[in-house]
Parts: C-alpha cells; sequence; structure tokens
C-alpha cells in the first residue's frame, strides 16, 4: 500500500516538478472529443506512441488534473470537476528527464447548471458499461428496491462483503495502476482504489451521483480512496474499503462515515 501512496503523490505532484514547454493550438480538434461537455466530461483520442511516456493535463486556472494516457486506447473519457469556466486541455509526451513537450492544446467552455451530473459519467479510472459484469450485478441488487438509500446500501454491503482487501496488490503497485470495475468484481479483491472505482461505478450506473475521491483519513495511516456519495439532497461518505476490513473482522460497521474525519485531495 505505500507503494501506491507514493505513486499516487507523484502524479500529483507530476507538474510542479517537471518542466513542460507550451503546446500550439491544434489546427484541428478532431483529437478532443467534445460530445459529453454537457455532462461534464470530454473525451481524447489520440494514438500513444510506442515507449513514449504520454499525459493529459486538464487545466482551470491555477488548479489542474493530470493522467496518463494509455497505449491501445482509441478514445478515454476525463470529467471536469473544477467547476464552469474555461478549461485547457493539453497532451504531453516525455523528452527527457523530467520535460515533458506539448504537443496538442484546446480549449472547451463548461457551463452546468448541475455539476452532479458530471459524477455520472463512465470516466477512465471508473470505466463501465451497460453489460459489465458489475453494472449487471448492480441492476440485481437493486429489484424492489424504490430509495435511493435502498440502492446505496444494497451495493455497498455487496461490494464490503464480496471484496477483500488485496495485500500483495498494495505492496506492489504498478506505477501506472488504473483500477477495472470488471476486475475487481470478478477477483474479489483490490486495493482502496478499486474498491472506491468500482462503488463509483455500480452507483453512477444506477442514476445516483458518486464521486471516487482521494487524500487522508483517519482510518487509515497511509494515503486513501473512498466515496462521496449524493443521497438524501447532500454529499456523504462511504468507504467501503474501511468497512469490508472492519466486516471481516466482526467490528462495528456504518455506511456514512464522519465527514471530519477524511481530507479530499483529489475528487474523480
Amino acid at each position: 500500500m505505500r507503494k501506491f501512496i507514493m505513486m499516487a503523490i507523484a502524479v500529483f505532484l507530476l507538474f510542479t516538478s517537471v518542466q513542460v514547454s507550451s503546446a500550439k493550438a491544434a489546427a484541428s480538434n478532431e483529437w478532443l472529443g467534445t460530445d459529453l461537455l454537457g455532462q461534464g466530461a470530454i473525451s481524447v483520442s489520440y494514438k500513444v506512441k510506442p515507449a513514449v511516456s504520454t499525459k493529459l493535463m486538464i487545466a482551470k486556472g491555477k488548479e489542474s488534473y493530470t493522467y496518463n494516457l494509455i497505449a491501445g486506447q482509441a478514445k478515454e473519457t476525463f470529467p471536469l470537476q473544477l467547476g464552469n469556466g474555461e478549461y485547457k486541455v493539453t497532451v504531453l509526451e516525455h523528452v527527457s528527464g523530467n520535460k515533458y513537450k506539448g504537443v496538442l492544446q484546446s480549449a472547451v467552455t463548461l457551463n452546468l447548471k448541475d455539476d452532479k451530473t458530471i459524477y455520472l459519467n463512465s470516466i477512465q479510472n471508473i470505466s463501465w458499461t451497460s453489460s459489465s459484469k458489475a453494472i449487471v450485478q448492480a441492476a440485481k441488487l437493486i429489484k424492489g428496491k424504490t430509495t435511493d438509500e435502498e440502492k446505496v446500501k444494497a451495493v455497498y454491503d455487496y461490494v464490503i462483503a464480496n471484496v477483500a482487501y488485496d495485500k500483495k496488490l498494495a505492496a506492489n503497485v504498478p506505477a501506472d495502476y488504473l483500477p477495472s470495475i470488471d476486475r475487481t468484481f470478478t477477483t474479489r479483491k483490490d486495493i482502496c482504489y478499486g474498491y472506491a472505482s468500482l462503488t463509483a461505478g455500480m452507483l453512477r450506473s444506477l442514476g445516483i451521483p458518486t464521486k471516487l475521491v482521494m487524500g487522508e483519513s483517519d482510518y487509515v495511516d497511509v494515503y486513501h480512496a473512498w466515496n462521496e456519495v449524493y443521497l438524501n439532497g447532500k454529499w456523504v461518505i462511504i468507504d467501503t474499503t474501511v468497512d469490508a476490513g472492519l466486516k471481516a473482522g466482526s467490528q462495528k460497521i456504518e455506511m456514512i462515515k464522519e465527514a471530519g474525519k477524511y481530507n479530499a485531495a483529489k475528487k474523480y
């Protein structure tokens, strides 16, 4: 798990330490898809060159999120979670050492009436389709359930009862690790990032806005991932990783956690 911490911190700090050369505005924006802009997301279609580390930076003002683009992926989707306004979207390729060059850049403007829409999308680190095994299971779990609270509880109960913490993976997390909802669902094990992604995907598929959040928690002494779920008119914290461990140890658990015990750094 500590390797995962260092990996996550390295991703968050990447563009405070590397040198980035500016990208020229692209003559054509065919690489940047805006079909989902009304839902608070964009898609990127970029052919990653062999053995070239390629990143996507999405920035608004002084804030930014940075992602690894995956070789072989025809299209990937990313959220615009920094509020309404203009975003700069830049594709960067590694040059040498800590130097990256901007190869494509464009701008999009977000104007949402309801930002909860952002947290219903399938995105790079919460990727799902209606045929995903976990999503099919989510639909089965809510049969007969009429309220969002009942639906959330059904998914929560399923995840904490069926997914175990993967200590082996935690000790050897790849630097470019991304969760896979169906992999977590099938193997029934993962680290906190996978728990949070699985929970978010299942709930989003049911029309319940859900965030994947990374940061610090009083419950653990390492960098952590959990969820914020929009329930009964407000955002509440749910931590399936912590509660799966407590359940396995026959300890008392409560689905909704105290907000004061969590400190968010990134939200997706």
